[in-house]
């Protein structure tokens, strides 16, 4: 996604413009994209919910799955809008990102400098005459604050379900191209093993406020086969493509905030 990021600067960005996202075609070979818990609800009434492992981190974390094959957006029509009615913030974010500075939990706003949405001539200033932080800035530091908290609670329930011994490998087959494909390389909460748990071990996740995401990841799986039927050229989603936004706004993680606020 990024081609050059470097964090921002004063000095170097005095000058700097962002125009609005006109679509999302710097998305198009993203076959996943990361998830936070809070998306959980909205996502996985289009996208199967999994799990992939970080070996070197020894974590898990959730994704979506946009494509059946790597380098292959299915939601990314070709016209760059977006053929669903819910992005990943992940997506929405961009061009800009967190960098961590420091052990000891301080980050610095970055932004792609080669990024279509930048420019020196049209768009909204990063900094004022006076050499100001404008609105833009402020609301893109609370925009990327917002997701890093929703980051350190997925990191925990990620976390807590390796603890509870709830992932198992996906395994399944699909028909694409009047060919079966199998679905491997990622995990999904084993549901035997989840109802197994003791009456101590449920209350403990229903008062993390776990169970939902738990069961929206289970439910989400059904739509692996919609990603076959994408492939194919058949869907049932709406050719409505999401209307594309100034990237990293607060107004764009309404929603996810407020769950948020359900959760913690």
């Amino acid at each position: 996604m990024f081609r050059k990021l470097v964090p921002v600067n004063k000095e170097q960005h005095k000058d700097l413009k962002i125009r609005a996202i006109e679509g999302f075609g710097y998305a198009k070979e993203f076959h996943i994209a990361s998830l936070m818990v809070h998306e959980f609800a909205r996502a996985a009434s289009v996208y199967p919910i999994v799990f992939i492992e970080d070996k070197t981190k020894d974590e898990f974390r959730p994704v979506v799955l946009l494509g059946l094959n790597e380098g292959e957006n299915l939601f990314v029509g070709a016209d760059g809008k977006w053929q669903a009615s819910y992005v990943p913030a992940i997506i929405r974010r961009y061009p800009f990102a967190l960098a961590k500075v420091n052990d000891e939990g301080q980050y610095t706003v970055c932004i792609d400098e080669e990024s279509e949405t930048v420019s020196r001539d049209e768009g909204k200033p990063l900094f004022g005459e006076d050499g100001e932080p404008t609105e833009v800035i402020d609301n893109v530091k609370r925009y990327l604050g917002e997701l890093q908290q929703m980051e350190a609670f997925t990191q925990e329930f990620c976390k807590y379900l390796a603890h509870q011994n709830l992932f198992t490998p996906l395994n399944m087959r699909v028909r694409q191209d009047n060919q079966v494909k199998n679905i491997t390389g990622c995990y999904v909460i084993n549901e035997e093993r989840l109802n197994s748990l003791s009456d101590n071990a449920i209350l403990d996740v229903r008062t993390r406020r776990y169970l939902a995401p738990i069961y929206a990841h289970l439910t989400s799986l059904a739509q692996i086969e919609r990603l076959s039927l994408l492939k194919d050229g058949v869907t049932g989603l709406t050719r409505e493509g999401a209307e594309a936004t100034v990237p990293a706004s607060p107004e764009d993680e309404k929603e996810s905030t407020a769950e948020a606020e359900n959760i913690h």
